[in-house]
């Protein structure tokens, strides 16, 4: 395990960074705005899980497959994108989006919510390369295995994570119940919604920075 030294420095540096708005606070604030409180955080818990995963894959090297492969990089990335304009779609085109649900069918927004939260961060290479950079610099090679090191600065980082969005979902979803989902607004919070994903899939097409 990390000592307590290392586990502030890595919460100041996680802090740092998940305060900074970026791609995955802009697809929660949307959701969260367009659909409310529930689906804010389900897609928050999917980029959370895919954290995990990218975590994973450090630790056990399959991350540097995107460094010394470059078609790989770009295959994820494409694929990524294309998923994003697969949502800018739905949103786009959808009926049911902004629709009064049952349990039932909330249930099954949220599972969906959570499900596209997962993907969207799992295509997304540069999470993969983020975590390849950031973690090794607070892995210490005295203190004890480094696959648990890694998943424990995962669970701090998606911590910190959890507060920092939390608070952006508590108000952003306040704004869509007052504004957004007005009624006189018609399909504008799915517009809204559904040009975050395209944004979102723009930028990871074109952006071929590594």
């Amino acid at each position: 395990m990390p000592d307590v030294h290392t586990l502030a420095l890595f919460s100041l540096a996680s802090l740092a960074l998940t305060a900074t708005p970026g791609p995955d606070m802009l697809l929660i604030a949307s959701r969260s705005i367009a659909q409310g409180r529930s689906v804010g955080f389900a897609t928050l818990m999917g980029i959370q899980a895919g954290t995990y995963c990218h975590a994973l894959a450090a630790a056990f090297g399959l991350s540097k497959l995107f460094l010394l492969v470059p078609v790989a990089y770009d295959a994820v990335r494409y694929a990524g994108a294309a998923y994003l304009l697969f949502l800018a779609w739905q949103a786009f085109t959808s009926d049911r989006l902004l629709a009064p649900t049952s349990g039932e069918s909330d249930r099954r927004s949220t599972l969906a919510a959570f499900r596209q939260g997962l993907v969207t961060n799992l295509l997304n290479p540069k999470m993969a390369l983020f975590v390849l950079a950031l973690f090794p610099q607070f892995i210490q090679a005295d203190a004890g295995s480094m696959a648990l090191q890694v998943m424990t600065l995962a669970t701090v980082l998606n911590a910190i994570g959890l507060l920092v969005n939390g608070a952006v979902i508590a108000v952003a979803s306040r704004v869509g119940t007052n504004v957004f989902r007005s009624s006189r607004l018609g399909r504008w919070p799915q517009y809204l919604l559904g040009t975050v994903f395209g944004a979102l899939a723009l930028r990871l097409a074109f952006d071929g920075k590594r």
